[in-house]
């Protein structure tokens, strides 16, 4: 196996990238950062815009830096914008995918990214807080969720505090370092498990039951697939988050 839980999530996500997509990454996501260069490699043609402000960046420019506020995502591109733009184009229904993470997320698609420990007056550990997950995620079209490192931690029955909330009516999926859940009916349910992981491990790193027990396993990364994301991060970046 020449692939491990980073190019499985590239490809991963780079594959729910669609012909005239409208896409979205946020800050400190290398991980989408590197699926949206290999998307746009692959031939796909879409909309890439990103925190630092940029609109379809020169994508064959190697990050150098783990960054995602760095020149590289802005540089070469064919306009810039506010954040503020961001949240206007999606609250009129005008992004197609928004690529977000978490701290911890319940099987309900509760996501917290404002306090661990303690309470909200007075907690153990302050988080980033709302931002882009509070108001993106009930509008986007499709939101795809990045964690590179499953465990019970973070996928939990019960979120500390609920920052942001799936909309069961929208697309909504989970990709992690061992597999991918997708929202049905109100509930995460898993989609498939990666190659290298099994439905022991995945339950073992889950917060809460897992009924099903005859699961596909993730596609795995094509040499072509593999070969291009070296092509566009020839420096690893995609690294940093694990």
């Amino acid at each position: 196996m020449n692939y491990g839980p980073a190019e499985i999530m590239v490809t991963a996500l780079a594959r729910e990238i669609m012909s005239r997509d409208i896409v979205f990454h946020g800050l400190a996501s290398p991980v989408p950062m590197t699926a949206m260069k290999l998307a746009k490699a692959l031939g796909i043609e879409f909309t890439f815009i990103n925190i630092a402000g940029g609109v379809d960046p020169n994508w064959g420019n190697p990050a150098v830096i783990g960054s995602t506020l760095s020149s590289n995502l802005y540089e070469g591109g064919v306009a810039d914008y506010g954040l503020d733009e961001i949240f206007d184009l999606a609250c009129t229904g005008r992004v197609d995918i928004s690529m977000l993470s978490l701290v911890q997320i319940s099987p309900r698609g509760e996501i917290n990214m404002s306090f661990v420990g303690g309470e909200y007056d007075k907690p153990k550990v302050r988080l980033p807080g709302g931002a882009g997950s509070a108001t993106l995620t009930p509008v986007t079209k499709k939101t795809l969720i990045w964690k590179t490192k499953q465990d019970i931690k973070s996928f939990v029955p019960e979120v500390a505090f609920c920052t942001a909330k799936a909309d069961p009516f929208k697309q909504f999926k989970v990709i992690t370092n061992l597999c991918t859940f997708v929202m049905e009916n109100g509930l995460l349910v898993l989609e498939s498990i990666h190659p290298y992981s099994n439905l022991a491990e995945v339950q073992a790193n889950t917060g809460w039951e897992i009924t099903q027990t005859d699961l596909p396993l993730t596609l795995a990364p094509s040499e072509e697939e593999l070969a291009l994301i070296e092509k566009v991060d020839p420096n690893r970046i995609r690294y940093i988050e694990f």
